[in-house]
């Protein structure tokens, strides 16, 4: 059985099932997951709890000794395996396969590890885990949910925010639900519980979004010139090293003026987006992105990353900031961009 995040509750008030696997790259809802797995276990008479690290060099006969002993006093035991590198391995894949299809009497087995790739999760193990128990697949939360997932987790700890609070809180912490949880605990010990307006939420919250070349990527997609600034501040900020920021640039823009050209030869823009390989989560914002110019504007721009490619490597002179933003801002389609026209150094 599959769940999502938000119906563990409901599904946990029902009673343990015998296995649970929390599998995801999002830290915070991954640990509170497992978090609340193992205290309604407690609070069900688990009174015992084993926990094994199955790093590279663990021994996996440790786990079926597990499933075969009895604790001395005959308790319900939970058995915590945390499996950091994702892969159990052929002797790994067999002795999980072997406790799903008999799961031990009396114990629930909780295994964590982080986000699978499709190739595992066609496995005979994490099939067999599947089958006998219930796995959890954390996400990370998308921009536009994050203002509700926000003002619900507030709403919960009898915070009572304003709009303008929850989107000024938005701002500040999107994509780091870490510190989206921080920043709300330590609203409520500042200020205790009741309303919330955006003041409070400026003088409080410190700045901690986190952003990596994707986000960039889908901004510029979707013509968010607001937050293609906000990421180009962030990316700087957070150090992120510049050759890697132009490679994402440089294949997104090479991307666009080939589905440019096909578009110019007669091919619909959807069918251009499949046609140059852009994933299908992208392709309606890449197809509508093909609009906003002309083969050769995109082939333009194609030339302007070339030259942020050498300011990047110190074989050009300027602010790799400045033109990185006016680049982005371009391709996103923004009318008038930060920089002069005096200012922004020919190819």
């Amino acid at each position: 059985m599959q769940l999502r995040y938000d119906q563990i509750a409901t599904q946990l008030a029902k009673g343990l099932a015998p296995i649970y696997v929390v599998t995801g790259d999002e830290p915070l809802q991954h640990v509170e997951a497992a978090d609340m797995i193992r205290r309604t276990a407690r609070e069900r008479g688990f009174g015992s709890r084993e926990v094994f690290d199955a790093g590279s060099d663990f021994d996996w006969s440790r786990l079926s000794e597990s499933a075969n002993s009895l604790s001395l006093f005959a308790e319900q035991r939970l058995v915590d395996l945390r499996l950091p590198g994702g892969k159990p391995g052929r002797e790994g894949g067999a002795a999980l396969t072997a406790w799903a299809e008999r799961p031990p009497e009396d114990n629930v087995l909780l295994l964590t590890l982080p986000k699978l790739e499709q190739q595992a999760r066609r496995g005979r193990w994490f099939s067999a885990l599947e089958k006998a128990g219930v796995v959890i697949q954390v996400w990370p939360i998308d921009p536009a949910q994050l203002p509700q997932w926000l003002d619900k987790r507030m709403q919960a700890q009898g915070l009572k925010p304003s709009r303008e609070a929850v989107a000024l809180l938005a701002a500040r912490v999107e994509g780091n639900l870490l510190a989206a949880a921080q920043e709300i605990d330590k609203l409520l010990l500042l200020g205790g519980p009741g309303a919330v307006d955006a003041d409070r939420v400026a003088e409080v919250v410190a700045d901690s979004a986190r952003w990596s070349v994707f986000d960039l990527s889908d901004a510029l997609l979707a013509g968010s010139t607001a937050r293609v600034g906000r990421i180009v501040a962030g990316l700087h900020g957070e150090g992120t090293p510049e050759p890697v920021i132009v490679w994402a640039l440089q294949r997104d823009l090479a991307l666009l003026a080939d589905g440019a050209e096909r578009v110019a030869a007669g091919m619909p823009a959807a069918r251009a987006a499949d046609a140059v390989g852009v994933w299908k989560r992208r392709q309606r914002p890449f197809a509508q992105a093909l609009g906003r110019m002309d083969v050769a504007g995109w082939q333009r721009l194609c030339a302007r990353a070339a030259r942020l490619e050498r300011l990047a490597k110190g074989a050009a002179q300027g602010s790799f900031r400045d033109e990185l933003l006016e680049l982005a801002l371009t391709a996103a389609g923004a009318r008038r961009t930060p920089l002069s026209p005096s200012r922004v150094v020919a190819p």
